[in-house]
């Protein structure tokens, strides 16, 4: 791949007109300016983040040790090799691409650029529901601790959702949360470490626990699905192309040592919780491990808070490329993002996205729903069949025939799994619906 042409692109972050060497494409967020570390960084403690505190209960729980542990590490690997494969179509023929919409568009048509967007924009919205209700809960939890009558879940949301929208405001970018990582890195480890330390402590001490898997064979097999797609969810985000837009060149390799940091360094912490919090309490542990904690009461105090905090960080990643997208839309490109009307329309847009992002996630507060559908119907295309299409579109006619039939195979296993972890994902929030009523207070 060239990756001396097409560098950089019309950003007006930094107010500059730069070599527009991507066909006319300009984007409101900066492009080709960050190290590989400062990705790399991101790239851990987003996905560090408190969300790996649900995943023993929605991975291991369905599993148990020898199936769980071996779809970790084997969908891991293949999600470690499907992104280390799509960063190298960040160029195509020279022509660097910033969006993944944009890849899609380029090889396939409109049709598939559509998609592409809708399936990126789907996964975003639901991944940040997630993080807006998880937010609520580490706040709920905190008033628990100082009160037998805790306000209502919908009360944090709102307090959740009007801190990431003030964090959207000032920090409008992926590049401009460089300042924040470091402080984000310390939280995303203080709060791992009072968590091992508890959940160590209480596996010592708790001799009843089981792992034995319950109900019946047909509930078995979807939430052994539901597992497979949390799994995905812990490893990928969907949004690689506009990750590895930030980067200075030469971008692919630069993309593909930051992964390689979310690989090794990010998946042993992450991995590490969820199989310490199944290993203390089995069968019986929370679909938020913190409520399992048996104290001590500064620590459950101390968990929840850094989750809170570490939340408003690593949400900025995952939705990211929306912001990018109605920045570039509604923003004055011709201007500074700093410049007064800029600024008005900034704040504008932020606090509309936010605001109805909010009320749908107090209305459905069900947070391992939206962890099961994110990865099924719209990660895994974009993680496994995508990247798949695009090797055969670009050199499957150079290729090797065993390359070609590997993703082959690969498009038509991951299309199955799609349409499977998708089927457990909807019938799970049937389920649920049935159960909870709009705004339940879980």
């Amino acid at each position: 791949m060239d990756e001396e042409g097409g560098n950089k692109s019309l950003s007006i972050e930094q107010g500059l007109q730069q070599s527009p060497q991507i066909d006319g494409v300009t984007s409101a967020h900066t492009v080709d300016n960050d190290s590989w570390q400062q990705v790399g960084l991101l790239l851990i403690t987003s996905f560090n983040c408190g969300w790996i505190l649900t995943f023993s209960n929605l991975i291991m729980v369905p599993l148990s040790w020898k199936w769980g542990v071996l779809c970790l590490v084997v969908v891991g690997l293949y999600t470690a090799y499907a992104n280390w494969l799509l960063a190298s179509f960040h160029f195509i023929n020279g022509q660097r691409f910033i969006r993944y919409r944009d890849i899609m568009g380029f090889l396939f048509g409109n049709t598939m650029h559509r998609l592409t967007w809708a399936a990126q924009f789907l996964t975003l919205l639901l991944g940040n529901m997630g993080f807006m209700i998880l937010g609520g809960q580490a706040l709920k939890a905190i008033n628990s601790e100082f009160s037998d009558s805790p306000l209502r879940l919908q009360y944090y949301i709102v307090i959740t959702g009007a801190a990431y929208l003030i964090f959207a405001f000032f920090i409008p970018t992926l590049s401009a949360m460089k300042n924040w990582l470091a402080l984000s890195a310390v939280l995303t480890f203080a709060y791992i470490a009072v968590t091992l330390f508890v959940v160590a402590k209480d596996g010592k001490s708790n001799s009843n626990r089981d792992y034995d898997i319950s109900g019946s064979e047909v509930s078995m097999v979807f939430n052994a699905l539901g597992s497979i797609s949390a799994i995905i969810v812990s490893n990928t985000s969907g949004l690689l192309p506009e990750i590895q837009s930030t980067l200075r060149k030469p971008a692919v390799r630069n993309m593909r040592k930051a992964l390689y940091s979310q690989y090794t360094v990010g998946l042993l912490f992450y991995y590490g919780v969820i199989v310490a919090g199944y290993w203390a309490y089995g069968s019986n542990v929370s679909a938020y491990l913190p409520e399992n904690f048996s104290g001590p009461k500064w620590a459950i105090v101390l968990v929840n808070a850094v989750v809170f905090l570490q939340s408003v960080v690593s949400q900025h990643m995952f939705v990211a490329p929306i912001h990018e997208a109605l920045d570039t839309k509604y923003l004055d490109i011709d201007k500074g993002m700093h410049e007064k009307q800029n600024l008005r329309r900034l704040f504008l847009v932020r606090t509309l996205f936010f605001s109805g992002n909010t009320l749908v996630s107090a209305a459905f507060p069900f947070m391992g729903d939206f962890v099961n559908l994110l990865g099924s119907f719209s990660l895994i295309p974009l993680t496994f069949v995508f990247p798949s299409m695009i090797f055969l579109k670009v050199k499957g006619k150079t290729a090797r025939i065993e390359k070609r039939a590997w993703h082959w195979f690969s498009i038509m296993f991951s299309s199955a799994l799609a349409v499977a972890t998708t089927i457990s994902a909807v019938r799970l929030i049937v389920d649920n619906t049935r159960k909870y009523h709009f705004f339940a207070d879980v």
